[in-house]
């Protein structure tokens, strides 16, 4: 028996389907065959038929999986996931270009970038190069090339192709886009040959605004996906109830915010601009930015984008557990009417329903028994105590019903390209255009140098008016004594002239308890009747005067709001006034 007829073996092999009945003689059969035993092989093999356990698969198919196993096999030597393989888009670019080789002088490929996963159309695109589109090809095009292996196979397989896309719908410069794309992923997939960095590069093909992306905004994605390797980046929302129980947590009118006054001069917050914060240190700035996030995320079901330097992500989540726990208007969507304190919540402390029938502090809390653990308490708790099961009822529903709608990303030490990265990353990716930076500062190059500051709000702004993103930053403000309904850009600890780039700029301060005699508000701007600030004996319940030093849409209120940390509950009363001297 020679090796064609042995061949024939193999092939019927192939097509035999293995059974627990046929498997051992099937793996005999084979052995044979490798040590050239062709008669035993053949012998077996009518053994193997006569004995009725034999069930044939489609030649079709056996076929189709030898090309699928190839391909892998193909594919996993290249150096990039299988997610990057799609020969069809390499086949349409070279069809295209056979039907009109002039197109090469345009759309050609450097050899650095030319990663056609199929060896004959990689063959077939140098026939281009060196033979049909000679004299259209620049120099440039061939460098790094070597001559295609003409064979009788290719010149079919060419001219297959041509005929395929003699008449296509497709544009050339469409298909070499998208190509130039993927191979750039491909190049980068083998430049960063870490599994798991390499399919988060795969995964920006999967962006839902891929198709719009440019090859060098594909670039950035890829350099935001590995510079961005030192950041932590979460969803908040994730597992809010997990975070909560366990206990080891270290030109038009734009969207209303929940200010009435803000909400109107702003004209709400717009897409395409950019908005600041200033507060002075530990006032709040970013239990604030929390309070609005929140806000644009449930009320009006907004992705969000929260960038923070200032608080961790444990501190983020508990803050925000917080605001929709004690929020009015969020109360109305998730249906638990309930008051905890951030405090309370940290330390998970809750009454009981009957506290004679439990053991309670001298705060009435439940107290957890030294014995119990973290989990037992939870679950002694969810029977005791309604105030508890309100809170996780809340939690639930966060992660239930607005799943992935808050996006973190926590930065220390960054460059302000980095930072770009970041927000066109999630841009693209998730198509986010309400974006929170909390707080505006230098980079990591310009640390110390307060008027570099503008140039980082210069970057934030464009990237709000070119790609249509409302970005929202706080700023500190500096320990000055100026009362805080005198507040002005002076006022800032960085550069003043930041001011010049923001669409809108609030300045916050509080107002302290023996000044409250000073000050009054209206609930109109004109009106004649004006209310005392009430004295509380919380310490938490605090007043601050907000200054808006720039509004772009018109007006420059003076407005005050009462707030309380610990619930992170912000009131806007009314518009705020120096009392008239007696």
């Amino acid at each position: 028996m020679n090796e064609e007829n042995a061949q024939v073996i193999y092939d019927l092999l192939d097509r035999i389907k293995v059974t627990d009945e046929n498997r051992d003689r099937m793996e005999k059969i084979r052995k044979f065959l490798s040590e050239s035993k062709f008669q035993e092989a053949l012998d077996e093999l009518q053994i193997l038929q006569m004995s009725g356990n034999v069930e044939y698969e489609d030649y079709a198919e056996v076929k189709e999986k030898e090309r699928k196993i190839k391909e892998r096999k193909q594919e996993e030597g290249l150096g990039y996931p299988v997610e990057l393989a799609d020969t069809e888009l390499e086949k349409r670019y070279i069809g295209l270009l056979l039907n009109d080789v002039k197109q090469i002088s345009a759309y050609y490929f450097l050899h650095k970038d030319c990663l056609f996963l199929d060896e004959q159309l990689l063959d077939v695109y140098k026939t281009v190069l060196f033979t049909d589109g000679e004299k259209y090809a620049p120099e440039i095009a061939k460098e790094g090339f070597n001559f295609a292996r003409t064979t009788d196979e290719l010149i079919e397989f060419k001219y297959q192709i041509q005929v395929d896309y003699e008449n296509s719908k497709f544009k050339m410069e469409k298909t070499y886009t998208e190509l130039k794309k993927l191979f750039t992923l491909r190049r980068c997939c083998r430049e960063n040959p870490v599994k798991h960095i390499q399919k988060e590069i795969a995964d920006i093909r999967n962006y839902e605004l891929y198709d719009k992306m440019t090859v060098e905004e594909v670039e950035g994605a890829v350099e935001q996906v590995t510079a961005t390797e030192k950041f932590k980046r979460s969803v908040l929302n994730d597992d809010l109830t997990g975070f909560l129980v366990r206990g080891d947590n270290t030109l038009t009118n734009g969207l209303s915010i929940p200010f009435k006054i803000l909400s109107s001069v702003f004209k709400g917050i717009r897409q395409g601009e950019t908005m600041a914060f200033a507060m002075p240190s530990n006032s709040g700035k970013s239990r604030f930015t929390i309070n609005l996030a929140a806000y644009i995320a449930l009320i009006h079901k907004k992705k969000v984008l929260l960038i923070s330097n200032e608080m961790s992500e444990e501190k983020m989540k508990l803050c925000l557990i917080t605001t929709i726990i004690n929020n009015p208007e969020i109360q109305e969507l998730h249906g638990q009417h309930l008051h905890k304190t951030e405090g309370e919540l940290l330390e998970f402390k809750f009454r009981p329903d009957d506290p004679k029938t439990v053991r309670v502090d001298e705060n009435g809390y439940v107290v957890k028994e030294e014995d119990e653990t973290q989990a037992e308490f939870a679950r002694r708790l969810s029977n005791i105590s309604t105030e508890f099961t309100q809170t996780i009822k809340v939690t639930n529903w966060f992660n239930k019903q607005i799943e992935n709608s808050i996006y973190f990303i926590n930065i220390t030490d960054h460059t302000n390209d980095e930072l770009k990265k970041v927000i066109m990353n999630y841009y693209y990716k998730e198509h986010v255009e309400y974006v929170f930076y909390d707080t505006l500062k230098t980079d990591i190059d310009n640390i110390g140098n307060g008027e570099e500051l503008k140039k980082t709000a210069t970057i934030l702004s464009n990237l709000a008016q070119n790609f249509n993103m409302f970005i929202g930053s706080t700023l500190q403000l500096a320990e000055t004594v100026t009362d805080p309904i005198n507040l002005n850009i002076n006022d800032l600890a960085v550069s003043r002239t930041v001011k010049e780039v923001l669409d809108t700029l609030c300045l916050f301060k509080q107002i302290h308890k023996e000044n409250y005699k000073n000050y009054e508000y209206s609930l109109n701007e004109v009106d004649d009747k004006f209310f005392n600030l009430k004295d509380y004996d919380d310490p938490d319940e605090r007043y601050y005067a907000c200054v808006v030093d720039k509004n772009r849409a018109g007006a420059k209120p003076k407005v005050l709001f009462n707030l309380n940390l610990a619930y992170n509950r912000w009131v806007e009363l009314g518009y705020l006034r120096l009392k008239d001297a007696e």
